[in-house]
């Protein structure tokens, strides 16, 4: 066998009439004694894909006993349990496990179909997809694959791209002069075209790439020869096929090399330029403290000088400080640093406030002494004026009580008067 097998099949909780259940499906897929009857020697399932069977099946029970439908103007009401739930996909590979065990080529074979296979399924159902299984203790290597719907409903005829595309149909009605068999058979026309094209699609993205015709030669009635010729041809297109990769493996690889020896060139161009970025970024930052010192500098030496001219003028006023203010100068003059300039200013200008201020108290000390003693000469003068008069006073009133002198006679002497 060289051609391609995939089959899809849905299962509802009640079962077929066969009596395959959604729960004997777990238990098949599981190994379990009472569902492996079909195996001679059941071994456990290998997780290729997803959750464990034990999981798949929690999740699936869970999800059924929550689902619910709602009819035409009714309320919600749980599914029933003959509804469709889970969506099982089976692709086998033609090689059988005997030789996959025996020749690694074959294995290699048949595990690169089957990781194609599971992302043409993860393309189909997406999140859907929940477990990949494979079982290796029948003849042919092989994978089942479980899809759970997401629909409230869990509807997995939804997943069934046959029964989705006659739903289609059916609900569309018939078309103009069509009866209902009519109407039926366009819709069975339409289920077949639709699983063509999903078995097409898993033909061309994975069928082909491994060597696998699209249909067996029973179904086509071909000779052995014409079924050898067209296995040849199949194979014959799978090595093309794998050159072509390998050619495009080689040109892509010499593209990336190149793309890499482009990339490093530019990756050590934008490095270049990102140093010269950031050492001009450096010089300009550099530039603009230099210019902030400096401008810092010219300010603090503009005030030193205002500064200085205020000291000058009050040096003018207070000249018995000249050696004070000719040391606030030489220090101005000796530091460019702002810091020590302020600090210089302040110390020497609070000495300088000191000594005014004892300039004052002192002028202010003899000034009030001048007034006093100006007080005291004007009270002098007062008092001498006041005695000057009271003296004159009694001049006047001591020659008023003397007696008047006796006339003189020529000749005649007058005995001298005592003054009392």
């Amino acid at each position: 066998m060289a051609f391609q097998f995939i089959h899809m099949t849905a299962y509802s909780r009640k079962g077929d009439g066969k009596g395959r259940s959604t729960s004997y499906v777990f238990n098949e897929a599981r190994r379990d004694p009472d569902a492996s009857f079909h195996v001679s020697n059941p071994a456990s399932p290998i997780v290729v894909y997803g959750s464990t069977i034990d999981e798949l099946e929690r999740l699936h029970d869970a999800t059924a006993d929550a689902a619910t439908t709602t009819p035409k103007g009714g309320k919600p009401r749980k599914v029933q349990k003959t509804q469709h739930t889970l969506m099982t996909v089976v692709a086998s590979h033609p090689h059988l496990m005997e030789e996959v065990r025996a020749d690694p080529e074959k294995r290699r074979e048949a595990e690169d179909w089957e990781r194609r296979t599971i992302a043409w399924l993860r393309s189909q159902y997406g999140d859907k997809l929940v477990s990949v299984i494979r079982h290796e203790d029948e003849s042919h290597f092989h994978i089942h694959a479980y899809v759970l719907p997401d629909d409230p409903a869990m509807r997995a005829a939804s997943l069934h791209p046959g029964q989705t595309a006659k739903a289609a149909v059916m609900a569309a009605g018939p078309a103009e002069g069509e009866d209902s068999k009519a109407l039926n058979k366009r819709g069975d026309q339409a289920y077949k075209q639709a699983m063509r094209e999903w078995q097409d699609s898993y033909h061309e993205t994975v069928a082909i790439p491994c060597g696998l015709t699209r249909l067996g030669p029973q179904r086509r009635r071909l000779t052995r020869a014409e079924w050898q010729a067209e296995q040849t041809q199949a194979k014959a297109l799978k090595t093309t096929i794998e050159r072509a990769k390998a050619v495009k493996a080689r040109g892509e690889s010499i593209i990336a090399s190149t793309k890499e020896d482009a990339a490093a060139i530019r990756e050590e161009a934008a490095r270049a330029k990102a140093e010269a970025d950031r050492q001009l970024a450096a010089a300009k930052a550099a530039t603009e403290a230099a210019k902030a010192a400096q401008d810092k500098a010219v300010a603090e030496q503009r005030k030193a000088r205002s500064m200085m001219a205020r000291v000058r003028q009050e040096a003018a006023r207070l000249q018995h400080l000249p050696g004070v203010l000719r040391g606030i100068w030489d220090g101005f003059q000796k530091s460019r640093v702002a810091a020590r300039i302020r600090a210089a200013v302040e110390s020497e200008m609070e000495a300088l406030r000191r000594t005014a201020d004892d300039a004052a108290d002192r002028a202010s000390a003899a000034n009030a002494g001048w007034r006093e003693a100006e007080e005291r000469a004007k009270n002098l003068r007062e008092n001498l004026a006041e005695t000057g008069r009271e003296l004159a006073t009694a001049r006047r009133e001591l020659a008023a009580l003397r007696p008047p002198e006796p006339e003189r006679t020529p000749g005649i002497s007058t005995p001298a008067l005592r003054r009392p």
